[in-house]
């Protein structure tokens, strides 16, 4: 007799060639799955507490506080007042230390749509989509930390270990295409944003609702079968493997990893066909591929368009949730990897919007065009906001957790509209102040779910990614 670890380590290298053998997944490994499955939500199976609007989401996010008061919110009263200070925090000390006096954007904001809704002229490309979208301006957060601040937005947690929303999505739901993913992250080129993983992390929730990690430029890992193995041999083993699983779930019920284990061994095998086909972005015309960018001069821009054009890949063939996140993690020179401008917020914006631009728009464009949007719940996020005065001593601007801008589109989401608002200069959520946990109320809410039913015993409560708040934004929704 061999122990279960030394057997794994001999053979493990050709559990993930099951995609050379039919069927892909053995009726031993489906059953173990099923009889340790968690997906029984509220009222059972996959019910929603009610009739859903939405089937999927596509989350965009923009790590580093991408600035409300240059992307979103105009505030007519930063460019009268310009390079005055601002009342009654005349010497207000911020994140990063002392504040100078008000600073307007370097770039006017224009009428777009037949809303006339206002956004930077930096972004020509968006002001296409103005119409649909729902503006929430009055976000605030409880952080203005950058790390702490993603997860916030991610998982309705500033600490690590918590669900994020496309998991809590995956346990909710469940799959929707057994050959692909239910959830997906998908990462700048640039890296990860700040905190990595746990923006996606399945947290407490069984270890299969956590995402795969898949972009352009970064494919799905050892998809593909080892030499030398048959499909027989690959039968045999597998069906020997889901043999010694069941005995060990049997002897260890409460233990989630082996399921997802299994699941990922199954999925993995199922993707060895699957992956391959939906990553294969030469199969989309030139005329595409040109309107996303993804053959843009700007490598950078190229690259966040080829995720752009994936993630519509990916949603069409019901992946449940897709994070496509445009810029990382912050740099040791502020504002180069992401929208963190303390120091030079023209030329930093001048590098990012073009990149965000016409990707963005044109994945917006190609999910109304193909009738995608009709069942697509779209997120556009970012952690906090920016101050509407300049740091001292140079022309960007510090954090502000107070007030800052964040949108919703498509499936049950009202058009054009913009609810809440900073004060007058931009500083403060003052008009209906939005939370994190108000915003996924309500992207729950559009799926079908009630915020407050949908939970997980942990540690003693029920869990879940409102935490103790949230009130659905009924002004949003259709």
């Amino acid at each position: 007799m061999i122990s279960r670890r030394a057997f794994l380590s001999s053979f493990g290298c050709g559990v993930p060639s099951a995609a050379s053998a039919a069927p892909l997944a053995s009726l031993a490994l489906s059953q173990l799955l099923h009889a340790q499955s968690d997906l029984t939500v509220a009222d059972g199976g996959h019910k929603t507490h009610h009739a859903p609007k939405a089937k999927r989401v596509l989350h965009i996010f923009c790590p580093g506080a991408a600035s409300h008061l240059d992307l979103w919110e105009h505030k007519p009263l930063l460019d009268k007042l310009h390079g005055q200070p601002l009342p009654g925090e005349e010497e207000l000390v911020s994140f990063q230390g002392k504040n100078g006096n008000l600073m307007k954007s370097p770039w006017d904001f224009v009428p777009c749509g037949q809303s006339g809704k206002k956004i930077s002229s930096m972004m020509p490309h968006m002001a296409q989509h103005v119409d649909d979208i729902a503006f929430l301006h009055g976000m605030h957060s409880k952080t203005n930390t950058h790390g702490p601040g993603c997860l916030f937005m991610n998982t309705g947690q500033t600490t690590e270990g918590f669900p994020s929303a496309g998991a809590w999505t995956s346990f909710a739901l469940g799959s929707a295409n057994d050959n692909l993913p239910t959830f997906v992250a998908m990462p700048d080129i640039r890296g990860e944003p700040p905190n990595g993983k746990a923006n996606w992390s399945n947290g407490f929730l069984p270890a299969r609702h956590q995402a795969i990690v898949m972009a352009a430029q970064q494919p799905i890992r050892n998809l593909a079968p080892p030499h030398g193995i048959s499909p027989a041999e690959e039968t045999e083993s597998r069906q020997l493997l889901a043999r010694i699983n069941r005995r060990f779930a049997a002897a260890h019920p409460g233990e989630s990893e082996l399921s997802a284990r299994v699941a990922a061994y199954e999925l993995a095998a199922r993707m060895q066909l699957s992956a391959p086909e939906v990553s294969d972005l030469s199969s989309e015309s030139e005329q595409q591929h040109r309107r996303y960018g993804t053959g843009d001069s700007n490598q950078l821009k190229a690259a966040y368009a080829r995720n752009c054009l994936l993630a519509r890949r990916l949603l069409e063939r019901d992946v449940r949730y897709v994070s496509l996140y445009c810029s990382s993690r912050a740099s040791g020179v502020d504002g180069l990897l992401n929208w963190d401008a303390h120091k030079t917020l023209k030329a930093d914006y001048e590098r990012h919007l073009p990149i965000f631009d016409q990707p963005t728009a044109a994945l917006l464009s190609d999910l109304k065009e193909t009738g995608l949007i009709e069942d697509t719940l779209v997120l556009w996020t970012t952690e906090f906001g920016r101050m509407p005065t300049h740091q001292a001593g140079t022309s960007g601007r510090d954090h502000n957790p107070d007030g800052f801008t964040c949108w919703m589109m498509g499936a049950g989401i009202r058009p054009a509209v913009s609810y809440g608002a900073t004060d007058e200069f931009g500083r403060r959520a003052e008009q209906n102040p939005t939370t994190v946990w108000d915003f996924y109320a309500t992207v729950l809410h559009v799926l079908g779910f009630d915020h407050k039913r949908l939970t997980w015993y942990h540690n003693g409560l029920d869990r879940r990614i409102t935490d103790v708040h949230g009130h659905v934004l009924h002004d949003v929704l259709i």
